[in-house]
């Protein structure tokens, strides 16, 4: 069972930026691929980052040269720049593919 928790996410004016942060447990991030998934309401889930345990990132197109992913030691980041209103969602941090979801993080892009 892989138990993690996710954190940063609040309000933010379209064009600010927000830190996401995916607390793990163990070696987790070492060893498997892990992502940052959203849902937006009324939207599926979609994966929008994941990184492997060797380092390499991808991203979907609709966050590339906005979001960057990054990892120390236990914990995953989200860096989140230039927001959109279309980033308004629920995030989750999870294995790739995704286990047991946790309660996620709100980020809510409004004006």
């Amino acid at each position: 069972q892989v138990d993690l928790v996710e954190s940063g996410g609040g309000l933010v004016q379209p064009g600010g930026s927000l830190r996401l942060s995916c607390a793990g447990s163990g070696r987790i991030f070492s060893i498997y691929t892990m992502g940052w998934y959203r849902q937006a309401p009324g939207k599926q889930r979609e994966l929008v980052a994941h990184i492997t345990p060797s380092g390499n990132t991808n991203y979907a197109d609709s966050v590339k040269g906005r979001f960057t992913l990054s990892r120390v030691a236990n914990t995953m980041y989200l860096q989140m720049n230039s927001l959109k209103v279309e980033d308004t969602a629920l995030y989750n941090c999870n294995l790739k593919p995704p286990g047991r979801w946790g309660k996620g993080t709100l980020v809510t892009v409004s004006s």
